[in-house]
């Protein structure tokens, strides 16, 4: 894959350079999958991030013993299934030549939803709850469009650029989270975030070209996914529902969503085949109409990710539930720190020092942030029991439910 910019150079997230074998073309489906709907997420293991510390040291996310476990399980689905999407997608995308991402992503979420439905009627693993369809509409619709500004960003812009435009979405999620929803981040947390988008910026981020048209779609890029993260999050406490009854209920307008922007989109972006044209890898499908075999291993290799995208959607929904955005970003780029070291030591790519460097910065920055969220956490419970105390008891202690500024899902 080249990175000059181009609709022809079209992988959907890619996580590194190019000029790295295994990840210049990693996509994430939104998670979207991005693929939030994407289809491939962000997720690394949180024990390779500070060594001796556990998961739950580095992403807690609640005071309770049992939810604590909740939350590193979490974590090891989103990091277990969104490594393996990554691989199975960079096959599939850079050396089968599978041109239409966002159709794949729209797929996954299908595939998602019929997935949950048969566990909810015929094995009862969990009880579906209704949720308002306009909130339902209006949460979907955000979500594709996150997909198709993502998707456009790659398009119009170099690797180097898309990179920076990714490495955005925290200090912006921050900003939002600060100004419209009144949520507080410490001194500590915000400087661990800063030390960590160093390092992954350092590690990752090469070729960067700015123009007017690729600059603003960016933008666009990092506010809708920023919003559809935080409201990822505060659907499931608006609505009274966990991640699980959250994408049983949404999955289905957001797969038709993503369905009706996927053609049009795919093939705007692949340019009547100017893709293949720029590639270097081996399309094999391309070459599918005369090679049967090859045709078998496209589908074959496409059930593959639709399969692990149950995983990777369920895992992004119940990551944010349990979290937050912000953690969930920082999570993503700790996948991508394990992408490139997989590459390094798996599969034989060069070594250099600044890519090392780069990681090692951000992995300080990541150790960082779970050591803050963990301080912050911890006072935060102590003051709710002084204020409880103080109350005589009466009260449940601690600050009331926050009020967003920005219209929710809710609201019309």
């Amino acid at each position: 894959m080249s990175s000059r910019p181009g609709f022809g150079n079209h992988i959907p997230s890619a996580d590194v350079p190019d000029d790295w074998t295994i990840h210049a073309d990693d996509a994430k489906l939104h998670e979207r999958s991005g693929s939030r709907g994407a289809v491939f997420v962000f997720p690394g293991t949180p024990r390779l991030a500070v060594g001796k510390k556990s998961a739950r040291a580095l992403f807690p996310s609640d005071t309770s013993p049992s939810m604590e476990i909740g939350t590193v399980g979490a974590l090891a689905l989103s990091v277990t299934s969104s490594v393996s999407i990554v691989i199975v997608n960079k096959y599939l995308i850079s050396t089968l030549g599978f041109p239409y991402v966002t159709c794949l992503t729209a797929t996954h979420m299908a595939v998602t939803a019929v997935a949950l439905r048969v566990a909810a009627r015929a094995f009862k693993f969990f009880e579906p709850k209704p949720i308002e369809k306009k909130a339902l509409v209006r949460f979907a619709a955000l979500n594709g469009v996150s997909v198709a500004f993502l998707n456009l960003s790659l398009g119009f812009n170099s690797v180097g650029f898309y990179q920076m435009t990714k490495l955005a979405i925290i200090p912006c999620t921050v900003f939002i989270q600060t100004a419209f929803y009144a949520k507080r981040f410490s001194r500590e947390v915000k400087t661990s975030l800063a030390v960590l988008l160093l390092g992954v910026a350092v590690a990752t981020v090469t070729d960067v070209r700015l123009n007017f048209l690729g600059a603003v779609v960016s933008l666009l890029a990092v506010a809708t996914t920023c919003v559809s993260q935080i409201w990822t999050n505060t659907m499931q406490r608006e609505h009274a529902v966990d991640s699980t009854q959250l994408l049983h209920a949404a999955s289905p307008y957001m797969a038709a969503i993503l369905a009706a922007i996927a053609l049009p989109l795919d093939v705007g972006l692949n340019g009547g085949g100017r893709a293949s044209s720029s590639s270097t890898t081996n399309n094999a499908y391309d070459e599918s109409g005369a090679n049967g075999s090859s045709s078998r291993i496209v589908v074959v290799v496409a059930a593959a990710t639709c399969v692990i995208a149950v995983a990777v959607n369920f895992s992004t929904f119940l990551v944010i539930g349990k979290c937050d955005a912000v953690t969930y970003q920082v999570l993503g780029h700790l996948k991508t720190c394990l992408v490139l070291a997989f590459g390094f030591f798996a599969l034989g790519d060069a070594i250099h020092l600044r890519n090392a460097l780069g990681i090692g910065v951000a992995l300080v920055g990541m150790g960082a942030y779970g050591a803050a969220e963990a301080a912050e956490k911890k006072k935060n419970a102590k003051s709710a029991k002084s204020a409880a105390g103080a109350e005589g008891g009466g009260g449940r202690g601690g600050p009331g439910p926050q009020k967003s500024l920005l219209p929710t899902t809710t609201r019309g």
